[in-house]
This record gives C-alpha cells, sequence and structure tokens, in this order.
C-alpha cells in the first residue's frame, strides 16, 4: 500500500513536490489525494514539479489518475488520487 498525502487547494505544490520526491525514493510509489478542482489542480502541478527533482536521479515519473470515494465528517466524497510510480 503506498503512502497517501493528501493534497489541498491550498497546497504548495512545491512543497507537495518536494514530499512526494522523498516518498518515492524512499517507498518507491506514493499516491495523491485531492478532491476539488482546486486541489487537483495543486496536485497535478505538484507531481510535473515533482518529476524535474528526480530526473537527475535517473527516475521517470509517472502519474495514474482514477477516483476514490473518502469519508469527510460523516459524508462520503469523491475524490481524484494519482498514484504517482517510476517508469
Amino acid at each position: 500500500m503506498p503512502e497517501v498525502l493528501k493534497v489541498s487547494a491550498d497546497s504548495k505544490p512545491k512543497a507537495v513536490a518536494g514530499a512526494v520526491a522523498a516518498v518515492v525514493r524512499e517507498k518507491g510509489s506514493v499516491e495523491l489525494q485531492a478532491i476539488g478542482a482546486g486541489a487537483v489542480n495543486q496536485a497535478v502541478k505538484a507531481i510535473a514539479i515533482s518529476r524535474g527533482y528526480v530526473a537527475p536521479n535517473g527516475i521517470d515519473l509517472v502519474a495514474i489518475p482514477a477516483f476514490a470515494k473518502v469519508e469527510i465528517d460523516g459524508e462520503e466524497r469523491t475524490a481524484i488520487k494519482f498514484l504517482v510510480v517510476p517508469r
């Protein structure tokens, strides 16, 4: 099971990218979860930035998007999850 990072619309893409790069280097893959257009936007930017962070190490990252059901305050919401793995 990959480590899950939750991304919000207020997340800083560079900070998330650093976390993505660190987790991928340590564990091999990471999952980003985002709910809402703003959060998905920040997650996609973070993935793009993190590709540049790990490229010098010979790692080519790809992101596989999917839907996920998550529960927040007892309410079921639909999230977009991105499984980020090396190719």
